[in-house]
């Protein structure tokens, strides 16, 4: 994939505006709750900022209704946190269309969420040439948002004067393109997630190319019930039987495999006092809910992953979250970071059970993006990419 990266331009003195993805979980309080993102980006800002480039970086927070941002839909919380992280203060810049506020070299400003300037979203060209007057060079270091075609990841790619990829946005690509271009096999993928509904796209593209795709979370209930199990008051989705079933053949069509749990952890209430069970597939009661594997999926699934040689990983086994129903996600995390496969792992959940059983630092790759991920395994090419491409 031919891109101009961030080390091959100069930028001394330059106006360097730099997309990045700080989206950042909040707390009632407003308070961050989970800084990756942030931390993720930290190579980028620091780069630029260590060749003395007066640098701007912007991102999205939310989902704020253009031309009326709300005080808890403000970058300020990433303005601090950001500070914290680079040793320096990171103004927060409210009004910053049509420039007026200053830069100095090797120092960095944020600008106010970018969603809420009317025309982000629609990709507006006019709101585009406003940002493209504010900077010499255009970084877009946010793959997190690379299958949205908006102003600050699309249109000003193609508008600045000088564009080019960002430390993460390039090693997002080239971990993720290594593992679709020539993947060493055999090949497993893991999909968790609530509804069939919501990832049925790349559950075909998948099983159009895996040696072994696990369903987990809700979705692999449906897939029980597709194969005639009954999963009492199981999260499920009985309209997408027939959609599981062709997953299923197109798998077994290859000769590639499809594996659902054959016991599960059940409660009749998803709270951490619950009461659980384990059972088989053929047990559940008709009261009970199925919340995470069981230890003898487990053990099947494991040997299993253990003669692969390329794992894709996109969504928890079970609700990980409460202890009683974490014991197949924790498993299944310990597991690939202890393997001598390639592993890939992405999506929100995922990073965050990845953090919370810690073992991030022994993952091959751990992508921070979620849409994005997904659309680029399913073989799509995404907006932001190709603009990038183009101006290369």
């Amino acid at each position: 994939m031919k891109l101009k990266t961030l080390a091959s331009v100069a930028l001394r003195g330059r106006r360097v505006f730099i997309r990045c993805d700080l989206n950042v979980p909040l707390d009632a309080a407003g308070r961050i709750t989970d800084d990756t993102r942030i931390r993720a980006s930290l190579g980028c800002i620091r780069h630029a900022l260590g060749e003395g480039a007066r640098v701007m970086v912007a991102s999205h927070l939310g989902r704020p209704h253009e031309g009326a941002l709300t005080a808890g839909e403000s970058l300020a919380p990433v303005a601090r946190r950001l500070g914290e992280l680079l040793g320096m203060p990171v103004p927060l810049v409210c009004d910053w269309l049509d420039g007026g506020f200053e830069l100095t070299e090797g120092r960095v400003v944020l600008l106010e969420n970018c969603r809420a300037n009317v025309g982000e979203k629609a990709n507006a060209l006019a709101l585009a040439a406003r940002m493209a007057k504010l900077c010499d060079v255009y970084v877009n270091d946010a793959f997190g948002t690379a299958h949205r075609a908006e102003a600050t990841t699309e249109a000003l790619a193609r508008m600045a004067p000088e564009a080019c990829a960002g430390p993460l946005m390039a090693s997002e690509l080239e971990a993720l393109g290594r593992a679709l271009a020539d993947p060493a096999r055999p090949m497993a993928a893991i999909v968790g997630g609530a509804k069939v509904s919501t990832k049925l796209s790349i559950l075909n593209a998948l099983a159009a190319r895996v040696e072994l795709l696990v369903v987990g979370g809700g979705m692999a209930n449906t897939f029980l019930l597709a194969d005639g199990k009954a999963v009492g008051r199981s999260l499920c989705e009985p309209d997408m039987v027939a959609a599981a079933r062709e997953v299923m053949a197109t798998l077994a069509a290859r000769g590639a495999r499809l594996f659902v749990p054959v016991d599960v952890i059940t409660a009749t209430e998803r709270s951490a006092a619950a009461v659980t069970r384990i059972c088989g597939v053929d047990a559940i009661a008709p009261d009970e809910m199925i919340f995470d594997y069981g230890p003898e999926s487990m053990r099947l699934l494991l040997g299993e992953l253990a003669a692969c040689k390329t794992v894709l990983w996109n969504g928890p086994l079970g609700v990980f979250e409460i202890e009683a129903f974490a014991g197949g996600t924790r498993a299944l995390a310990q597991a690939i970071a202890g393997s001598a496969a390639f592993s890939i792992a992405g999506g929100g959940d995922t990073v965050a059970a990845i953090n919370a059983f810690g073992v991030a630092d022994r993952m091959g790759y751990v992508s921070t993006a979620g849409g994005a991920f997904l659309e680029f395994l399913e073989g799509r090419t995404l907006p932001a990419v190709r603009a990038l491409q183009e101006r290369a």
